[in-house]
This record gives structure tokens, sequence and C-alpha cells, in this order.
């Protein structure tokens, strides 16, 4: 009887587990480049619509393609979402990640196609948004400085010691600013702007979006980012104004690739269709995240920055997003300002 009684209850612990076996749809393994609040409900998200397990470590773009480099023999990681398309571009050329083709590219609008295509497919643009800076306006006011319009005003004296941006070994946002203006100037005028502004720099963050939260929290008065970064403190209540510079600027597309050796790649597969939908991008304007999703029935945040209201310039992506060009102009940051006194 007794045999009888345990092996009756084994039965019904079993089929007690049989909905959770089920629903266990295996593991994946995400490097997340966006910010924190943005990526966590992303993941449980996707959890919930497929019962996949994810591991979800975040970094910015700079260090997450430093990590895939350091781990190209022996991958820890299956899909990398998020962060500005030129390191994901040169991860794609360095062949750190592999074609895929989505069934969800139809869907997609024009600026994220084109970046599939110029990567053989190897990354393709999730959102989209453009590069500027954000001024704690009562600061300014209360020390009777202009309001800044244009990249060239934050060289002023007036700014000594009150600018904050990121650094663009670990970040990609500093690197797009980097390569903006090197096509707004010219390379030699470029840098000899970048040395006159490095006297006014207070820090060199990580991270792209830190400098926007400086902003907002008067830690700084200007922080040069993403401007959907920045109404992203905006909308808390921060006394925040926005500027898209006179000169012009560029912008990013933010990307997402799988990344080549992948140990789980069908759930990377799976992963990559469903964050390119309607529905997952959606879940931007949740986190208070407001860039341009890149899904043409994906709603638009109306907080979100339009490109219509910013002075874009005809960003070459391919040039400045290639291994080549984005070491050589990182070097010569590091050797020519970064290393210079103030």
């Amino acid at each position: 009887m007794k045999k009888g009684m345990v092996g009756a209850a084994f039965g019904l612990a079993m089929t007690a587990l049989l909905p959770m076996a089920a629903k266990a749809q295996g593991n994946l393994s995400v490097y997340c480049s966006v910010q924190e609040e943005w990526c966590r409900p992303m993941m449980a998200a996707f959890e919930r619509a497929t019962g996949i397990s994810v591991a979800m470590t975040r970094r910015s773009s700079g260090e997450t393609l430093t990590q895939i480099r350091a781990e190209a023999q022996n991958p820890r990681g299956d899909v990398w979402w998020g962060g500005t398309g030129d390191p994901h571009m040169q991860a794609a050329q360095e062949n750190l990640t592999v074609e895929y083709r989505s069934p969800m590219l139809e869907q997609l609008q024009p600026w994220a196609v084109r970046q599939a295509e110029q990567t053989n497919f190897r990354t393709v643009g999730i959102y989209a948004g453009a590069l500027g800076y954000s001024f704690n306006a009562p600061e300014l006011q209360r020390r009777r400085i202009a309001t800044p319009r244009c990249w060239a005003d934050l060289a002023k004296p007036e700014f000594r010691g009150e600018v904050q941006v990121a650094d663009p070994n670990t970040s990609g946002t500093a690197y797009t600013m980097l390569a903006t203006l090197v096509q707004i100037m010219g390379e030699d005028p470029a840098f000899q702007f970048l040395r006159a502004l490095h006297r006014n720099v207070n820090q060199y963050t990580r991270s792209g979006a830190a400098p926007a939260r400086a902003a907002a929290t008067g830690e700084t008065l200007v922080g040069i980012t993403f401007l959907h970064d920045a109404v992203a403190q905006k909308v808390t209540g921060a006394p925040v104004e926005l500027v898209g510079p006179c000169e012009g600027t560029g912008y990013e597309i933010g990307s997402m690739s799988i990344i080549r050796g992948a140990r789980n790649m069908a759930n990377a597969r799976r992963f990559f269709d469903w964050a390119l939908t309607a529905e997952a991008q959606a879940l931007a304007a949740d986190a208070k995240a407001y860039q341009l999703p890149s899904n043409r029935n994906a709603p638009i945040p109306p907080q979100a920055p339009r490109f219509e209201n910013v002075p874009l310039i005809d960003y070459d992506f391919a040039r400045w997003g290639s291994a080549e060009e984005r070491t050589r102009l990182i070097d010569r940051w590091q050797r020519e300002v970064r290393a210079g006194a103030r």
C-alpha cells in the first residue's frame, strides 16, 4: 500500500508540473544598451509572451562591443539589443554578428531597413533619435548666461566647467557627437572645437544618458545627449530646455544584432522578430523612452522629438560606422582632446 501511495503521489506531482514544463521554452542571454528602465520591462514582456527565460546584462554600447569582442571565442550572449548603430555596424564588419533577415522587415521604416542592408542584414534599426543638448534653465538665468543655441556656444568661456558629455570610448552617444562634428565642420576644425570644449567639460561619463540627468538635477549646466534622453527628464518636471544645435546635428539609429556563436540561436531569432513588432516597440513609452520606433505601426510617443523639428545632417552611417573610421577618430580624440590640459 505504501508503494502504491508513493507512486500515486509521484504521479500527482508530475501532473502538477506538466503545465510548468509546457511553458518552459529554454533560455536567452540579452546584452541591453538602452537605459535599465527600458531593458527590464522589455525582457519581462518577452518572457511572458514566450515562456523563454531571459538573462539580461545592461551596458553602454561601447562597453558591450568590447565585451562581445572579448568573448568572440566563447560567446556568452545571444542578442545585443539597443544602443547606437555605429558599434553594431562595427561588430558586423568584424564578423561578430550573424545575418538574419526577419520576416518583420516589411513593417519597418526605410531608415531601419537601410541599416540592415548596409550590414548585409547583420543588424537592424529598432529606433531613432536626434543628438543635441539640454540645459538647466533656472541656473542659466540665475547666472545671467545667454541661452545657447549652437554647438559653438558650448565652447564659450561662460560655460567653463559647466558641460557634461560621455566618453566615446564607452558611449555610442559620444561617438555620434564626434562623428557629427567632423561631418559638419570638417575634421581639423572639429578637433579644434573639441579641444576648446574640453576646457568646459566637468566630466566625461561612461553612459550617454548620464549628462541629461546631471543637467536635470543641476549637477551641470549643460548635458550633451540624445534629445529623447533629455525629454525623459523634462517629462518628470525637470527644469531643462532642449536644443537642436543651429549648425545641424546627427542622429542615431538604435540597432539590434544576433551574436555570432549564440548558444540559443532559435530563441535569439524569436526575440529578434518579437522586438520588431509594433506591440513590443510600444512598450518604450511606458518606460519613458521617447525615441522614434522603427515599426511603422508602432505608436510614436507624443513627447518624442520629431526629426522634422530638428536641423538634421545627412549622417553617413556607412562611413562613420566602419571599424577603421571609428577606431581612428576615437584614437585621435584620446590623444588630442582627452589627454589635453584644461
